[in-house]
């Protein structure tokens, strides 16, 4: 079951005008006090989820190479993830979710307000972690955390997030607690992949994927917990 961190509540900047267009323009986001899981969710934690619902397994979960208990689960769409954030509230009694862009991000930062990565500036090329050619995601928790005792922000699995994306939606964003567009065809996620030659992103870096697909270098982290 999940570990969260509390994140205090306050103003960060949000966003780069340094890199992709949708990652602009920067802007000031005000983020209520929540609480976010340490880790993706792991395989083991899912599996609880499959045995007590019979829900469908996710794509891969029968390769030997997913398989391992402390990995992070993956090839889990957005509605998979969402149905797991449900029976987690049910089953611990209280509200569990996917985080939101704004929050992921803040998160991601702890205290580093204008470093690049969850770690800081540095180049992901300069930590041996990295290199190498990675056959599946890491076990979770296996290199440093971030500043706010946070683990992966931006390695190993795309991270499902709550939000609609909309390549534009920052020059229309909420300065307050914002939750992406109204509507739309594809779901945020944010984070590297085990699958790419540089296997961290940045913390600005955005992505999104339709949110029924399910791939192998997705997964997600819950939020909530209250």
């Amino acid at each position: 079951m999940p570990v969260t961190t509390r994140i205090a509540e306050g103003w960060f900047w949000m966003g780069s005008d340094d890199y992709h267009s949708s990652e602009a323009p920067r802007h000031r986001v005000w983020v209520d006090s929540f609480e976010i899981a340490r880790t993706t969710v792991t395989r083991r934690d899912y599996g609880q989820f499959l045995v007590a619902t019979h829900h469908e397994p996710p794509r891969g979960w029968y390769e030997e190479k997913f398989s391992f208990p402390e990995q992070p689960v993956v090839g889990t769409s957005w509605f998979d993830a969402v149905v797991y954030c449900e029976w987690l509230s049910s089953l611990m009694g209280k509200t569990y979710r996917l985080p939101t862009e704004a929050e992921w991000e803040k998160a991601s930062r702890g205290s580093e307000e204008g470093g690049l990565y969850y770690w800081g500036n540095d180049s992901p090329e300069m930590f041996d972690y990295f290199q190498g050619v990675w056959d599946g995601p890491r076990s979770v928790a296996e290199w440093r955390p971030n500043s706010c005792g946070l683990w992966n922000m931006g390695d190993n699995v795309h991270e499902w997030c709550q939000d609609w994306y909309s390549p534009e939606y920052y020059a229309v964003s909420l300065t307050r607690n914002p939750t992406g567009p109204l509507e739309g065809t594809r779901r945020v996620s944010r984070g590297g992949s085990w699958r790419h030659d540089r296997k961290a992103s940045r913390i600005t870096q955005r992505s999104s994927i339709p949110p029924s697909y399910r791939y192998t270098d997705y997964g997600f982290r819950v939020a909530g917990g209250v």
